[in-house]
């Protein structure tokens, strides 16, 4: 086994990768500018929406009270009239610092749990390829697998989900590659 504390270095420093990789994947390539097509009628939509103030969360439209209210027959006749909307209201502005600190404590979460895995099913001195086998598959499921459920169950775009899989791939396998060199011999 191999403690944590021994995993610090590549903790870090994969964090530090896959924040930059991730952040020239979002900024500088057109890969995710398309995710968020934009409504045709954003402005009144918005104009409509801003006098509700609604705060900021997740919400689900229609959405019953209770499981009866869902066979109530002006429910449904509501559900079926439509639109069904899944939606987040944000702040009014978003502060873009404070998602990438989070972001960036992600990363590093992700590493300690890839450290934890292959630090207790490996040895110090395991190949890199053992290392980056435990480490890219642990950091692949983290980066990506929860997603597939927005698009199972809120309907986000296939396509979408794909793109988010394959950014996750790229940062399990920049995850797993730190982990394999740095490893402890």
């Amino acid at each position: 086994m191999v403690g944590i504390a021994a995993l610090w270095l590549p903790i870090l420093l994969s964090a530090v990768l896959v924040f930059i990789v991730s952040s020239i994947i979002h900024m500088m390539s057109p890969w995710h500018k398309n995710d968020y097509p934009m409504l045709a009628n954003q402005d009144r939509v918005m104009d409509a929406l801003r006098p509700l103030n609604i705060p900021p969360g997740d919400y689900f439209i229609p959405r019953p009270k209770d499981r009866a209210e869902m066979r109530d027959p002006a429910f449904v006749e509501k559900t079926k009239r439509g639109p069904v909307v899944v939606f987040t209201v944000f702040p009014s502005a978003m502060n873009m610092t404070k998602n990438l600190i989070g972001w960036f404590v992600y990363l590093l979460v992700v590493g300690f749990f890839a450290a934890y895995v292959a630090g207790r099913a490996l040895p110090a001195g395991s190949p890199y390829l053992s290392v980056f086998r435990f480490v890219g598959v642990t950091a692949f499921l983290a980066y990506s697998m929860a997603l597939w459920q927005m698009t199972i169950w809120y309907a986000r775009s296939w396509k979408t989900s794909v793109k988010i899989t394959v950014d996750g791939l790229i940062y399990a396998l920049l995850t797993a590659g730190m982990f394999g060199w740095l490893w402890p011999r």
